[in-house]
């Protein structure tokens, strides 16, 4: 019976061990309080699989360690799948989240990642090897990551535009 048990998790313990975590960026808060300043941080925590799955989380706490623990728990939680053609994305695409305007286009084979540094650590997580990026508008990487994950799941694979457009 114990046998059953530990299966599992050794399955999930080895998909785990696949996957990357990136800190993005971390923010430090203080309060002053009558004994002095009283720190908080908040951490943007990045993880991917290099195979098309990417995730984002944010949490906040009053050690760093704890707000990086949390975000990657959040991150793991939160992931999505990228669909990629061959090494890049199947088709451009632009969104605006908040003040982010990210827009991504398919580049050829040996072009990379040319991307700001919040958009490129995104797309690198998720293995997208060329791709052509640009963010247009806030410089907050919060808003920058958001747009970046909403314009990954607006996303489709070139079969399904082809189905739907019904060639």
């Amino acid at each position: 019976m114990a046998k059953h048990n530990e299966s599992p998790r050794k399955d999930k313990e080895k998909v785990e061990s696949d996957i990357t975590e990136k800190v993005l960026y971390i923010n430090r808060c203080s309060k002053v309080v009558k004994g002095g300043r009283k720190f908080s941080f908040s951490a943007l925590i990045l993880v991917g699989d290099g195979k098309g799955r990417v995730g984002y989380g944010f949490a906040k706490a009053n050690e760093l360690t704890d707000a990086i623990r949390k975000g990657g728990e959040a991150a793991r939680k939160n992931m999505v799948i990228c669909p990629i053609e061959g090494t890049t994305i199947p088709h451009e695409v632009i969104v605006h989240w908040d003040g982010a305007t990210v827009l991504l286009k398919p580049a050829p084979a040996g072009t990379g990642v040319i991307a700001g540094s919040k958009v490129r650590a995104v797309l690198e997580l998720a293995g997208i090897k060329d791709v052509m990026a640009k963010n247009l508008g806030s410089s907050n990487p919060i808003n920058q990551v958001k747009a970046t994950f909403e314009a990954i799941e607006q996303l489709l694979p070139r079969e399904e535009i082809k189905q739907r457009r019904g060639l």
